[in-house]
């Protein structure tokens, strides 16, 4: 339970986004089976992208409360999100990603907002390089990709 929270609040912080409860939702997998194809679909992407950010934030040494200041996000959303109770939207993402220091793409394509694209060379050196920041990054990869289309045009 939250700090300082009473248990109606408790219940309410473990609604997830809609109003709706983590059974509803599926969280648990003894339940999953009754609940819509939809609705299962969801709470798998929610655990899946939850268990990676999890690992992120373990491989790099970070404590959720360290990862939750450094996104902007509150210690009790982050647990959630990382438990698979929440599913995050892309903004939030997009500042997890910024917080863990890895590509937002990535984050976006585990959560199954973005189709994975086919990885090339030049791709993967770009998101793995340390010293450019995200901004950086999508510019390099948008201009790579345009010289790309440009030379399969010209063929």
């Amino acid at each position: 339970m939250v700090e300082g929270a009473s248990s109606g609040d408790s219940e309410n912080a473990d609604k997830v986004v809609g109003g709706t409860s983590d059974e509803e939702q599926g969280a648990d997998p003894s339940r999953q089976s009754n609940a819509p194809a939809a609705v299962r679909a969801v709470s798998n992407a929610a655990q899946d992208i939850g268990g990676f950010i999890r690992a992120q934030r373990e491989m790099a040494q970070v404590s959720l409360r360290q990862l939750a200041e450094r996104a902007g996000v509150s210690n009790p959303y982050l647990s959630q999100i990382e438990r698979g109770l929440r599913k995050p939207s892309a903004e939030v993402l997009g500042q997890i990603a910024k917080g863990l220091r890895v590509s937002a793409e990535a984050l976006y394509v585990r959560a199954g907002i973005l189709e994975q694209r086919e990885s090339s060379p030049v791709r993967d050196a770009i998101l793995a390089d340390p010293v450019i920041n995200e901004r950086q990054k999508q510019v390099l990869l948008e201009i790579y990709t345009s010289f790309c289309h440009e030379n399969q045009a010209d063929e």
